[in-house]
């Protein structure tokens, strides 16, 4: 393809095409160049087309960088296996995320840091709400519904804080260590933590049965 043709073909990139080109545009150049030297400019100039493109979606480079870290968590989804055992799943599911969401967290944490909070002058909590949003459960719940139907543990008993916490752990490894965290480390928070919290759980006395 020639540089004209290929230019003509970028500028027929319309709707959901054109906006995931722009968004992938974005994220190169953050994980590249950095949150404080990316710029709309910049951006447009990498996906190939003109900054009121950009503007047009975005009204600054802060909304434009939030929609570019959503855009790539949802475009790199973590795969959920079924092994058979809730702990052949979360092993499998907790690596699988520590390694496709390393640079993920690498690149987050460091566009926070350099910029993206202040400008913003949202919270990390905010940050983390807006681009991963009401998902950080729900997508998991399918293996903990695995589980149950096995046998395994009693979702009715346990809170969902508890079956959130290995994938808030590992997620606070990975922001604080920027790279995954080691397979022992991920071992100790199943075998040493997780499990036997929920075991607990399953075999506990129903409180409402007293009452």
């Amino acid at each position: 393809m020639t540089t004209s043709a290929a230019a003509s073909s970028r500028r027929r990139r319309r709707g959901p095409e054109l906006e995931a080109a722009l968004l992938d545009a974005a994220w190169d150049e953050l994980a590249e160049a950095g949150f404080a030297r990316l710029t709309m400019e910049s951006v447009a100039t990498r996906a190939g087309t003109g900054i009121a493109v950009l503007y047009r979606r975005w009204a600054n480079k802060d909304q434009l960088v939030l929609a570019a870290l959503e855009h790539y968590r949802i475009s790199h989804p973590v795969d959920l296996p079924d092994t058979g055992t809730l702990r052949g799943d979360l092993l499998a599911a907790l690596t699988g995320m520590a390694e496709a969401r390393a640079a993920f967290f690498a690149v987050t944490a460091a566009a926070a840091f350099s910029g993206l909070l202040t400008s913003t002058g949202l919270t990390p909590a905010q940050v983390r709400d807006r681009i991963i949003g009401d998902q950080r459960l729900p997508r998991v719940r399918a293996i903990y519904q695995r589980a149950h139907d096995r046998g395994e543990i009693d979702l009715d008993r346990i809170p969902p804080a508890v079956l959130a916490m290995p994938f808030d752990l590992v997620r606070h490894d990975l922001l604080m260590d920027l790279e995954p965290p080691k397979p022992a480390r991920i071992r100790s928070i199943l075998d040493e933590l997780f499990l036997p919290l929920v075991r607990g759980h399953h075999d506990a006395p129903d409180p409402a049965a007293a009452v």
